[in-house]
């Protein structure tokens, strides 16, 4: 059986997300590379890095940036839009990055990136693996959905039309999971995708961090920089280094 992230990440994805826009990729990038204290032609690697945006901002900012996804269409974007910066892509799959040890300065994953499995020991294997492909003291940034303002913000359905193209959305939470519907309706047809994430805790999340070997040293709540506040945060960004 196909898993829901093989399915997803294609074409209509990128219709579906279009208003992501490089503009944000770009002040997000900024923040990042602060946190971080990036130093220029340091190597990052953007994982799961999708069409590119955040790989591209990293690049123009003086990295040296690998950028690591499982889909072939949004890697095909992202190689076509970054022509001539000189970014790497390669696909593979975040539990077994096709990479060597010790390698990057840096790993950023963004974007909700995470939780994406239905066991622990799979969500666990990509902070192993985070640790892995990071030299000794190397940096990480995890950018990652907060549990509390999912379940307050949660919009239950909401429809658009843009294009030509009929866009329904329905999102629901069961048990430690947020989920979502999607469907489009177009000349070609109607296509329906699905995608999951499990809400870890804050606490959850930094106990596998630090049992993988990865040390959290402090955790933001937005890009603007303001603390991590359970009940109000619209995110949890764990930022720290490998010990």
């Amino acid at each position: 059986m196909t898993a829901w992230y093989e399915k997803s990440f294609g074409e209509d994805y990128i219709r579906v997300y279009r208003h992501r826009n490089r503009q944000d990729a770009k002040k997000e990038i900024e923040a990042v590379s602060r946190w971080l204290e990036l130093k220029p032609q340091e190597k990052v690697l953007d994982l799961c890095c999708g069409t590119g945006r955040h790989s591209i901002s990293l690049q123009k900012m003086g990295y040296q940036v690998t950028g690591v996804d499982l889909s072939p269409a949004l890697l095909s974007v992202a190689e076509k839009t970054s022509q001539g910066l000189g970014i790497e892509y390669i696909r593979g799959d975040m539990r077994s990055l096709p990479l060597a040890s010790a390698n990057f300065d840096a790993v950023v994953n963004l974007f909700t990136s995470f939780g994406y499995f239905v066991e622990d020991t799979d969500n666990r294997r990509v902070l192993e693996e985070i640790n892995r492909v990071l030299k000794p003291s190397g940096r990480f940034l995890v950018d990652f959905l907060n549990r509390e303002a999912v379940k307050k913000n949660l919009v239950p359905r909401s429809e658009r039309e843009e294009d030509g193209i009929w866009i329904l959305e329905e999102r629901w939470i069961e048990g430690d999971f947020v989920h979502k519907l999607i469907r489009l309706r177009d000349e070609k047809g109607e296509r329906t995708y699905q995608e999951r994430v499990k809400m870890y805790k804050r606490e959850q999340m930094e106990e596998m961090m630090v049992s993988t070997g990865l040390k959290v040293e402090n955790v933001h709540g937005d890009f603007e920089g303001n603390p991590y506040l359970e009940k109000e945060s619209p995110r949890m960004i764990f930022r720290g280094r490998r010990l």
